[in-house]
């Protein structure tokens, strides 16, 4: 993280407010630190109340602020937003997979819920704030996003209305100067995917489909946040960018 926050400027986000939803640990958690690190003030999000505890107790997060939110409540949305003073950047890094399980119905619509509806649901209560300060949102889309996997239809379905969801945004609230964008990760070495990682065959075999012929790390997925939320991104709205070393179009 130390040499990823050294490429970009000490203070870039000095004073700045953003909230990082599903920060509670893994990618969201490593993106609140890196802008907590380039000096914002950084509220993040979580569901569990044992990881939340956790992570405020983690030496590393010393200058990160936790608040449990059930994204799925829109009134608890609200009612977080309503006691934001300010939003500069809204990352929206929440998701769940439940690999098998989507194909019955409540699994399906819970997924949907949190990786898709829930975007929504922050973006918009966020917006009066995010407007004022001319803003910008990063959504978290995937590869799955242009891919399929038939282990995970939810998944597949809600990470492709990610992109849609941004393009869609990005054009409403453009003309008040918000900004609207998307990552869409890759195979990075995450708990999601440690049982892949962590057979040979299996982090190979994806190794090698990627132009880069590695995995990616979170880190990876920092910088493109921190990019996306800067002045050098200023003229940069709709956009779904893949973090992926190349992977899906190989």
């Amino acid at each position: 993280m130390e040499a990823l926050v050294a490429s970009f400027a000490r203070d870039l986000f000095q004073g700045r407010h953003v909230i990082v939803s599903g920060a509670s640990s893994g990618i969201g958690q490593a993106i609140a630190r890196g802008f907590a690190s380039l000096g914002a003030h950084v509220v993040a999000t979580g569901s569990s109340a044992q990881k939340i505890v956790a992570s405020e107790q983690d030496p590393a997060n010393k200058d990160v602020r936790f608040e449990a939110l059930d994204v799925r409540d829109r009134s608890a949305v609200d009612a977080f937003m309503a006691r934001q003073p300010v939003v500069d950047v809204l990352v929206n890094a929440q998701g769940i997979a439940r690999p098998g399980a989507e194909w019955t119905e409540d699994a399906f619509l819970d997924v949907m819920d949190v990786n898709l509806n829930s975007a929504f649901r922050l973006t918009m209560a966020a917006l009066p704030k995010l407007e004022a300060s001319r803003g910008s949102v990063v959504n978290f889309a995937s590869m799955l996003s242009y891919l399929a996997d038939a282990e995970v239809p939810a998944y597949t379905a809600s990470k492709t209305g990610i992109v849609g969801l941004t393009r869609a945004l990005a054009h409403r609230f453009g003309k008040n100067g918000v900004r609207v964008n998307a990552i869409a990760p890759g195979y990075h070495r995450t708990d999601m995917t440690r049982a892949l990682w962590e057979n040979p065959a299996d982090e190979a075999r994806i190794a090698d489909r990627s132009a880069l012929k590695r995995w990616g790390s979170i880190n990876d997925l920092v910088g493109a946040a921190l990019f996306l939320s800067s002045p050098a991104a200023n003229f940069i709205s709709g956009v779904t960018l893949p973090v992926d070393g190349g992977y899906h179009s190989g």
